[in-house]
């Protein structure tokens, strides 16, 4: 029987519950497609910033280089507010993603079609579904570029973040886009998202897009500007098949994408770099104000963790069948708060976990 070795990274607020709920769906689909996982848990965020007074502990960063596979809950909250900017619980996610060399997020918006009533689209809109996946720069441009504070003669204070991306950045990051692309339905189509009429670094994009687009002569390319594709994704979302963006950009259209979807508590991801180790997580934060409440939803923890299946471990059939599980308890009606509206009793995070081991087996 194969053995695969995973770090687990809770993190806070409600990461260790949608964890938690998430793992028992990957040990069954492990017991059905003959394999197992072992899985240890290190600290990360504002734990670990509590625990180790840095938000990235060697030893966890250490300890995930030598992994199959990472799995992620979530890093942060108005707690470590206060803590100054390079050791607040983001500066952990952001250096475990430079650390392991994770440069292409990649994250998938679908609309199941039992949740096409929780879009805050019209279904006209909508049509007969929706299946965007956004491929998003994560390790260059302004979260990594030079910052610092400063100020004028008269005192002023001055704050700058610096937007910076190479050539190379660009072209592995386009290579990851038009090869997704390729393994998708038919629209077989990259569109890339930018600001060339403004930021010199978008216009090294294009430059760059383009370059890499000859090699892909079975797909098409398109550039729209990032305000025009805000707007797009909510006047006719189904245009897109693949978005390609920068990290800043990337990050805030994947968080409109995932309300499209219904809710963000749907929304997956996968960090990868050059070999198969990868980051998963689901898109959505700690939630502090509902942790230990139980009603938090598990759904993109567990299609994060289907996501690590195939990415990672190569184990394609266990990944489809966790999705088709989760598309099998939606079928079925059940759902958590965020979801369920006024006329839907809500499940919790636990149950939610149970049922679709349910499914799986």
């Amino acid at each position: 029987m194969k053995q695969y070795d995973l770090v687990l990274l809770p993190g806070d607020g409600i990461g260790p519950e949608i964890i938690s709920a998430a793992m028992g769906v990957m040990h069954a689909a492990a017991s059905r497609y003959g394999f197992s996982l072992s899985a240890e848990e290190k600290a990360i965020g504002g734990c670990a910033l509590d625990q180790f007074s840095v938000p990235l502990p060697e030893e966890t960063l250490e300890r995930c280089k030598a992994a199959d596979a990472v799995f992620m809950g979530a890093v942060g909250g108005p707690k470590w507010d206060a803590v100054p900017g390079p050791l607040r619980p983001e500066k952990g996610l952001l250096g475990i993603r430079k650390g392991l060399g994770l440069y292409a997020n990649l994250r998938p918006a679908i609309i199941f079609p039992a949740l096409k009533s929780a879009s805050p689209l019209k279904e006209s809109i909508i049509g007969d579904g929706l299946d965007i996946l956004i491929v998003r720069e994560l390790t260059g441009g302004i979260y990594f570029g030079d910052r610092g504070r400063s100020q004028t003669e008269a005192g002023i204070p001055v704050a700058y973040d610096t937007e910076r991306y190479s050539a190379s950045e660009i072209d592995r990051i386009t290579r990851v886009a038009f090869d997704a692309a390729r393994t998708r339905g038919d629209k077989k189509a990259v569109t890339v998202v930018d600001k060339a009429n403004v930021l010199e670094s978008s216009r090294l994009w294009r430059e760059c897009t383009e370059h890499i687009a000859r090699e892909y002569p079975d797909i098409s390319c398109n550039y729209q500007y990032v305000d025009n594709a805000a707007m797009q994704l909510v006047k006719n979302p189904g245009q897109f098949d693949v978005i390609l963006t920068s990290n800043m950009f990337g990050d805030i259209l994947s968080d409109e994408a995932a309300e499209i979807t219904g809710s963000i508590g749907m929304l997956p991801s996968a960090s990868l770099g050059g070999g198969t180790l990868g980051l998963y997580e689901p898109a959505h934060g700690s939630a502090p104000d509902i942790a230990g409440k139980d009603i938090a939803n598990p759904l993109a923890t567990i299609l994060s963790g289907a996501m690590l299946l195939r990415y990672s471990l190569k184990e394609y059939a266990a990944a489809d069948a966790i999705e088709a599980a989760v598309t099998a308890v939606l079928d079925a009606g059940c759902r958590t708060a965020d979801l369920a509206g006024d006329q839907t009793a809500a499940v919790g995070t636990r149950e939610m976990g149970r049922l679709v081991e349910e499914a799986l087996r």
